[in-house]
């Protein structure tokens, strides 16, 4: 109640911080309390994650998860959008407080961001054209595949892939692309892929609830075979502020222990992400 949501775009966040950008001296909590406002990065093009409804709002289970944050704070909210490769380089340099962006805690994020909760896990998954002719994961092998910039799934691709989390079910590699693309965001791969089975891709590698999102949108793709892994998912913070870690931790805990993320998942996503692997 109360918290006024607005949202910059990334251009005007990078036009800020070239100009004059203030020393944030590590002290983010205490930043965010005297301003009274929460500055969250997350991602305008990642339904049912996050995205611009039809009013032009940010909408989606992460939106929502940051506006309970937000909340329970007690401190307005101010939505910024910066590129998912910057988002993961850290250094922030006090543009944006925290990401509530679906992100998983690798070793290599770790080495610039702190992880002060994992809200919800979700299955990794590949999807091809309707019309494609592959039916296993193996006959992806040699095929042009697909993934966002900075992804734990062009991480897969790449075969470099090491999420530092525990309870993570072990994983294999399972494809070996012929040639592979990367992408602004998974998203514009989907739009490349449903042009036609090999057109541009064979196929894409992503979150499994954003893919059945684009099919429930009308895209032509389904996914092929078992997830692939299964990606433990947290807010992250630039590294160094253990108060405000602490802070967002026990928020988290929280929000879980009184079933507001249950909730949350369930309206976004039709099932309980939040609390076992799926």
């Amino acid at each position: 109640m109360g918290i006024r949501h607005t949202f910059l775009s990334a251009t005007l966040v990078v036009a800020g911080a070239l100009s004059g950008t203030a020393a944030f001296a590590g002290e983010a909590l205490d930043q965010i309390m005297s301003s009274n406002t929460l500055k969250v990065a997350t991602d305008p093009n990642w339904a049912p994650q996050s995205f611009l409804n039809d009013q032009n709002e940010l909408d989606g289970f992460d939106v929502d998860v940051a506006r309970e944050i937000a909340s329970r704070m007690g401190v307005e909210i101010e939505f910024v959008t910066p590129s998912w490769d910057v988002i993961t380089a850290g250094n922030w340099n006090g543009r944006w407080h925290l990401s509530v962006g679906s992100m998983t805690p690798t070793t290599a994020r770790g080495e610039v961001l702190d992880f002060p909760g994992v809200y919800y896990y979700t299955p990794a998954s590949a999807v091809v054209h309707n019309d494609s002719p592959y039916q296993e994961i193996a006959d992806l092998n040699g095929a042009k595949m697909a993934a966002g910039i900075s992804t734990t799934f062009e991480l897969y691709l790449q075969k470099d892939l090491t999420i530092d989390a525990s309870g993570v079910p072990a994983f294999d590699y399972q494809i070996t692309p012929g040639e592979y693309r990367s992408y602004e965001t998974g998203a514009v791969a989907l739009d490349d892929l449903r042009l036609g089975d090999g057109v541009r891709l064979n196929g894409v590698v992503g979150s499994l609830p954003a893919m059945l999102k684009a099919v429930e949108n009308g895209y032509p793709i389904r996914v092929l075979g078992d997830p692939l892994f299964y990606e433990p998912l947290a807010i992250a913070i630039d590294k160094g502020d253990a108060e405000l870690s602490a802070k967002l931790g026990a928020l988290i805990d929280e929000m879980r222990t009184d079933g507001t993320l249950k909730a949350l998942s369930e309206k976004w996503y039709g099932v309980d992400y939040t609390t076992a692997l799926n």
